[in-house]
Protein backbone atom coordinates (compact mmCIF):
# COMPACT_ATOMS: atom_id res chain seq x y z
CA UNK A 1 0.00 0.00 0.00
CA UNK A 2 1.37 3.40 -0.91
CA UNK A 3 2.22 6.06 1.63
CA UNK A 4 -0.56 8.26 0.25
CA UNK A 5 -3.16 5.56 0.82
CA UNK A 6 -1.85 4.87 4.32
CA UNK A 7 -2.14 8.55 5.20
CA UNK A 8 -5.62 8.69 3.77
CA UNK A 9 -6.68 5.61 5.66
CA UNK A 10 -5.41 6.91 9.01
CA UNK A 11 -7.05 10.35 8.68
CA UNK A 12 -10.17 10.88 10.77
CA UNK A 13 -13.40 11.43 8.85
CA UNK A 14 -14.51 15.06 8.75
CA UNK A 15 -17.92 15.75 10.26
CA UNK A 16 -19.68 18.48 8.31
CA UNK A 17 -21.91 20.82 10.26
CA UNK A 18 -19.98 20.43 13.53
CA UNK A 19 -18.41 23.63 14.93
CA UNK A 20 -14.68 23.86 14.33
CA UNK A 21 -12.26 23.84 17.21
CA UNK A 22 -11.04 27.31 16.33
CA UNK A 23 -14.60 28.69 16.65
CA UNK A 24 -15.10 26.97 20.00
CA UNK A 25 -11.71 28.24 21.17
CA UNK A 26 -12.59 31.81 20.08
CA UNK A 27 -15.94 31.65 21.88
CA UNK A 28 -14.24 30.41 25.02
CA UNK A 29 -11.50 33.04 24.89
CA UNK A 30 -13.90 35.93 24.40
CA UNK A 31 -16.88 34.62 26.35
CA UNK A 32 -17.01 37.64 28.65
CA UNK A 33 -17.10 40.02 25.68
CA UNK A 34 -19.96 38.03 24.17
CA UNK A 35 -21.71 38.13 27.54
CA UNK A 36 -21.48 41.94 27.47
CA UNK A 37 -22.82 41.92 23.92
CA UNK A 38 -25.75 39.65 24.76
CA UNK A 39 -28.10 42.25 26.42
CA UNK A 40 -27.81 44.59 23.46
CA UNK A 41 -28.33 41.72 21.03
CA UNK A 42 -31.45 40.60 22.90
CA UNK A 43 -32.76 44.18 22.92
CA UNK A 44 -32.48 44.54 19.14
CA UNK A 45 -33.99 41.11 18.51
CA UNK A 46 -36.97 41.64 20.83
CA UNK A 47 -37.74 45.31 20.14
CA UNK A 48 -36.45 45.79 16.58
CA UNK A 49 -36.49 42.57 14.57
CA UNK A 50 -39.46 40.64 16.01
CA UNK A 51 -41.83 43.65 15.60
CA UNK A 52 -40.93 43.72 11.89
CA UNK A 53 -43.43 40.90 11.44
CA UNK A 54 -46.18 43.38 12.26
CA UNK A 55 -45.67 45.30 8.99
CA UNK A 56 -48.06 42.87 7.29
CA UNK A 57 -50.84 44.80 9.06
CA UNK A 58 -50.33 47.46 6.38
CA UNK A 59 -51.54 44.95 3.78
CA UNK A 60 -54.48 43.61 5.81
CA UNK A 61 -57.82 44.87 7.08
CA UNK A 62 -56.65 44.39 10.66
CA UNK A 63 -59.21 43.58 13.32
CA UNK A 64 -58.27 43.03 16.95
CA UNK A 65 -60.80 40.22 17.25
CA UNK A 66 -59.31 38.34 14.29
CA UNK A 67 -55.65 39.00 15.00
CA UNK A 68 -52.84 39.61 12.52
CA UNK A 69 -53.03 36.17 10.90
CA UNK A 70 -56.82 35.98 10.73
CA UNK A 71 -57.40 39.44 9.28
CA UNK A 72 -58.11 39.47 5.52
CA UNK A 73 -55.58 40.67 2.95
CA UNK A 74 -56.43 43.91 1.16
CA UNK A 75 -53.21 44.53 -0.80
CA UNK A 76 -52.28 48.20 -1.24
CA UNK A 77 -55.67 49.54 -0.16
CA UNK A 78 -54.34 51.45 2.86
CA UNK A 79 -51.48 52.98 0.89
CA UNK A 80 -53.99 54.27 -1.68
CA UNK A 81 -56.10 55.77 1.12
CA UNK A 82 -52.97 57.19 2.73
CA UNK A 83 -51.75 59.10 -0.34
CA UNK A 84 -55.25 60.49 -0.88
CA UNK A 85 -55.40 61.94 2.63
CA UNK A 86 -54.53 65.59 3.10
CA UNK A 87 -53.41 65.11 6.70
CA UNK A 88 -50.73 62.65 5.58
CA UNK A 89 -49.25 65.05 3.03
CA UNK A 90 -49.34 67.86 5.55
CA UNK A 91 -47.50 65.66 8.09
CA UNK A 92 -44.96 64.65 5.43
CA UNK A 93 -44.37 68.28 4.48
CA UNK A 94 -43.89 69.32 8.11
CA UNK A 95 -41.57 66.39 8.76
CA UNK A 96 -39.29 67.16 5.81
CA UNK A 97 -39.28 70.89 6.55
CA UNK A 98 -38.51 70.54 10.27
CA UNK A 99 -35.84 67.88 9.65
CA UNK A 100 -34.29 70.05 6.93
CA UNK A 101 -34.10 73.02 9.29
CA UNK A 102 -32.57 70.85 12.00
CA UNK A 103 -29.98 69.51 9.57
CA UNK A 104 -29.06 72.91 8.13
CA UNK A 105 -28.74 74.68 11.48
CA UNK A 106 -28.26 71.80 13.93
CA UNK A 107 -25.78 69.56 12.14
CA UNK A 108 -22.90 72.09 11.80
CA UNK A 109 -23.39 73.40 15.35
CA UNK A 110 -21.63 70.52 17.19
CA UNK A 111 -18.77 70.66 14.68
CA UNK A 112 -18.19 74.36 15.30
CA UNK A 113 -18.54 73.90 19.05
CA UNK A 114 -16.08 70.98 19.11
CA UNK A 115 -13.52 73.03 17.18
CA UNK A 116 -13.95 75.95 19.58
CA UNK A 117 -13.65 73.70 22.65
CA UNK A 118 -10.52 72.17 21.20
CA UNK A 119 -8.94 75.63 21.15
CA UNK A 120 -9.55 76.16 24.89
CA UNK A 121 -6.24 75.76 26.69
CA UNK A 122 -7.50 75.85 30.29
CA UNK A 123 -8.55 72.25 30.90
CA UNK A 124 -10.54 72.97 34.08
CA UNK A 125 -12.57 75.66 32.36
CA UNK A 126 -13.02 73.36 29.36
CA UNK A 127 -14.42 70.55 31.52
CA UNK A 128 -16.86 72.91 33.23
CA UNK A 129 -18.13 74.21 29.88
CA UNK A 130 -18.47 70.67 28.55
CA UNK A 131 -20.47 69.55 31.60
CA UNK A 132 -22.85 72.50 31.22
CA UNK A 133 -23.33 71.78 27.52
CA UNK A 134 -23.79 68.02 27.98
CA UNK A 135 -26.38 68.32 30.75
CA UNK A 136 -29.53 69.07 28.64
CA UNK A 137 -29.00 65.85 26.65
CA UNK A 138 -29.67 63.76 29.75
CA UNK A 139 -32.99 65.50 30.47
CA UNK A 140 -36.15 64.13 28.88
CA UNK A 141 -38.29 66.31 26.65
CA UNK A 142 -40.95 66.25 29.37
CA UNK A 143 -38.58 68.11 31.70
CA UNK A 144 -37.28 70.43 28.99
CA UNK A 145 -40.82 71.04 27.78
CA UNK A 146 -41.83 72.11 31.26
CA UNK A 147 -38.85 74.46 31.38
CA UNK A 148 -39.75 75.97 28.01
CA UNK A 149 -43.41 76.39 28.97
CA UNK A 150 -42.35 78.15 32.16
CA UNK A 151 -39.84 80.44 30.46
CA UNK A 152 -42.12 81.30 27.55
CA UNK A 153 -45.27 81.78 29.61
CA UNK A 154 -46.72 85.26 29.00
CA UNK A 155 -48.13 85.38 32.53
CA UNK A 156 -45.42 83.98 34.82
CA UNK A 157 -42.37 83.46 32.60
CA UNK A 158 -39.62 85.57 31.15
CA UNK A 159 -41.91 86.90 28.45
CA UNK A 160 -44.16 88.50 31.06
CA UNK A 161 -41.29 90.85 31.92
CA UNK A 162 -40.88 91.79 28.26
CA UNK A 163 -44.56 92.59 27.77
CA UNK A 164 -45.54 89.68 25.48
CA UNK A 165 -49.23 88.82 25.48
CA UNK A 166 -48.95 85.27 24.08
CA UNK A 167 -46.41 82.45 24.11
CA UNK A 168 -44.39 81.70 20.92
CA UNK A 169 -45.40 78.06 21.46
CA UNK A 170 -48.98 79.15 20.63
CA UNK A 171 -48.00 80.98 17.44
CA UNK A 172 -47.74 78.89 14.23
CA UNK A 173 -45.24 81.26 12.60
CA UNK A 174 -42.67 80.82 15.40
CA UNK A 175 -43.30 77.23 16.50
CA UNK A 176 -40.94 75.54 14.02
CA UNK A 177 -38.15 77.96 14.91
CA UNK A 178 -38.56 77.07 18.58
CA UNK A 179 -38.37 73.37 17.68
CA UNK A 180 -35.05 73.88 15.91
CA UNK A 181 -33.59 76.13 18.63
CA UNK A 182 -34.62 73.83 21.48
CA UNK A 183 -33.28 70.80 19.58
CA UNK A 184 -29.90 72.49 19.17
CA UNK A 185 -29.89 73.50 22.83
CA UNK A 186 -30.52 69.94 23.94
CA UNK A 187 -28.18 68.05 21.59
CA UNK A 188 -25.34 70.40 20.68
CA UNK A 189 -23.20 69.47 23.69
CA UNK A 190 -23.63 65.72 23.28
CA UNK A 191 -22.95 65.99 19.55
CA UNK A 192 -19.49 67.38 20.26
CA UNK A 193 -18.37 64.15 21.97
CA UNK A 194 -17.73 62.27 18.71
CA UNK A 195 -16.06 65.25 17.05
CA UNK A 196 -13.81 65.92 20.02
CA UNK A 197 -12.79 62.25 19.99
CA UNK A 198 -12.00 62.53 16.27
CA UNK A 199 -9.98 65.70 16.84
CA UNK A 200 -8.06 64.02 19.65
CA UNK A 201 -6.92 61.38 17.14
CA UNK A 202 -5.33 63.92 14.79
CA UNK A 203 -1.55 63.53 14.56
CA UNK A 204 0.06 66.41 16.56
CA UNK A 205 2.92 66.49 14.07
CA UNK A 206 0.53 67.92 11.48
CA UNK A 207 -0.10 70.92 13.73
CA UNK A 208 3.61 71.35 14.42
CA UNK A 209 4.46 71.27 10.72
CA UNK A 210 1.72 73.81 9.95
CA UNK A 211 2.91 76.13 12.74
CA UNK A 212 6.47 75.97 11.39
CA UNK A 213 5.10 77.11 8.04
CA UNK A 214 3.52 80.11 9.76
CA UNK A 215 -0.09 78.92 9.86
CA UNK A 216 -2.45 80.86 12.12
CA UNK A 217 -5.10 79.24 14.33
CA UNK A 218 -7.71 79.81 11.66
CA UNK A 219 -5.56 78.10 9.04
CA UNK A 220 -4.83 75.22 11.42
CA UNK A 221 -8.56 74.65 11.81
CA UNK A 222 -9.25 75.00 8.10
CA UNK A 223 -6.35 72.98 6.70
CA UNK A 224 -5.61 70.45 9.47
CA UNK A 225 -8.49 69.93 11.89
CA UNK A 226 -11.47 69.93 9.52
CA UNK A 227 -9.85 67.76 6.81
CA UNK A 228 -8.73 65.28 9.49
CA UNK A 229 -12.28 64.81 10.81
CA UNK A 230 -14.02 64.98 7.42
CA UNK A 231 -14.58 61.20 7.43
CA UNK A 232 -16.45 61.42 10.73
CA UNK A 233 -18.51 64.34 9.45
CA UNK A 234 -19.49 62.46 6.29
CA UNK A 235 -20.53 59.32 8.18
CA UNK A 236 -22.67 61.26 10.66
CA UNK A 237 -24.21 63.26 7.80
CA UNK A 238 -25.18 60.03 6.04
CA UNK A 239 -26.78 58.68 9.21
CA UNK A 240 -28.61 61.96 9.76
CA UNK A 241 -29.94 61.92 6.21
CA UNK A 242 -31.46 58.51 6.87
CA UNK A 243 -33.45 60.05 9.72
CA UNK A 244 -34.83 62.99 7.76
CA UNK A 245 -38.36 61.55 7.96
CA UNK A 246 -38.10 61.33 11.73
CA UNK A 247 -38.32 64.88 13.08
CA UNK A 248 -38.42 63.93 16.77
CA UNK A 249 -41.65 62.51 18.17
CA UNK A 250 -40.96 63.29 21.84
CA UNK A 251 -40.17 66.94 21.23
CA UNK A 252 -43.12 67.64 18.92
CA UNK A 253 -45.57 65.64 21.02
CA UNK A 254 -44.65 67.52 24.21
CA UNK A 255 -44.44 71.04 22.77
CA UNK A 256 -47.26 71.02 20.22
CA UNK A 257 -50.91 71.92 20.80
CA UNK A 258 -54.12 72.22 18.79
CA UNK A 259 -53.36 75.81 17.80
CA UNK A 260 -50.13 74.90 15.98
CA UNK A 261 -51.11 71.38 14.91
CA UNK A 262 -51.16 72.21 11.20
CA UNK A 263 -47.50 73.29 11.31
CA UNK A 264 -46.36 70.83 14.00
CA UNK A 265 -47.94 67.53 12.95
CA UNK A 266 -45.21 65.18 11.65
CA UNK A 267 -45.29 61.57 10.47
CA UNK A 268 -44.51 60.21 13.94
CA UNK A 269 -47.33 62.11 15.62
CA UNK A 270 -49.63 61.30 12.67
CA UNK A 271 -48.98 57.57 13.13
CA UNK A 272 -49.55 57.91 16.89
CA UNK A 273 -52.78 59.88 16.47
CA UNK A 274 -54.27 57.71 13.73
CA UNK A 275 -53.04 54.37 15.06
CA UNK A 276 -53.45 54.61 18.83
CA UNK A 277 -55.94 57.43 19.32
CA UNK A 278 -58.29 56.47 16.46
CA UNK A 279 -57.56 52.73 16.40
CA UNK A 280 -56.85 52.65 12.64
CA UNK A 281 -53.86 50.35 12.97
CA UNK A 282 -53.59 49.33 9.32
CA UNK A 283 -53.30 52.83 7.88
CA UNK A 284 -50.93 53.86 10.68
CA UNK A 285 -48.74 50.86 9.89
CA UNK A 286 -48.80 51.81 6.21
CA UNK A 287 -47.60 55.32 7.11
CA UNK A 288 -44.86 53.92 9.34
CA UNK A 289 -43.73 51.50 6.62
CA UNK A 290 -43.59 54.35 4.10
CA UNK A 291 -41.49 56.34 6.56
CA UNK A 292 -39.03 53.47 7.09
CA UNK A 293 -38.62 52.62 3.40
CA UNK A 294 -38.17 56.27 2.43
CA UNK A 295 -35.57 56.71 5.18
CA UNK A 296 -33.66 53.65 3.94
CA UNK A 297 -33.66 54.97 0.37
CA UNK A 298 -32.40 58.36 1.55
CA UNK A 299 -29.63 56.63 3.50
CA UNK A 300 -28.55 54.63 0.45
CA UNK A 301 -28.70 57.69 -1.82
CA UNK A 302 -26.65 59.85 0.57
CA UNK A 303 -24.07 57.10 0.95
CA UNK A 304 -23.86 56.80 -2.85
CA UNK A 305 -23.30 60.55 -3.18
CA UNK A 306 -20.58 60.49 -0.52
CA UNK A 307 -18.81 57.60 -2.25
CA UNK A 308 -19.08 59.30 -5.64
CA UNK A 309 -17.72 62.72 -4.70
CA UNK A 310 -15.40 62.02 -1.76
CA UNK A 311 -14.88 58.25 -1.79
CA UNK A 312 -16.10 58.09 1.82
CA UNK A 313 -19.17 56.35 3.10
CA UNK A 314 -20.59 53.74 5.45
CA UNK A 315 -19.68 50.92 3.04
Amino acid sequence: MSRQNIGAGNSAPRVYGAPSRSLIRALNNYKYYYALLLPGLIYFIVFKYIPMGGVIIAFKDYKLSQGIIGSPWVGLKWFEILVSTGDFWNALYNTVLISFYKMIFGFPAPIALAVLLNEVMNQRFKRVIQSILYFPHFLSWIVLGGILFTILSPSTGLLSWLGFSSSPLMQPESFRSLLVISHIWKEIGWGTVIYLAAIAGVNPELYEAARMDGASRYKLIRHVTLPAISGTIVILLILRAGQILSAGFDQVFILSNDVVLHVADILDTYVYRVGLSMGRFSIATAAGLFQSVAGLLLLLFTNWLARRFDDQGLW
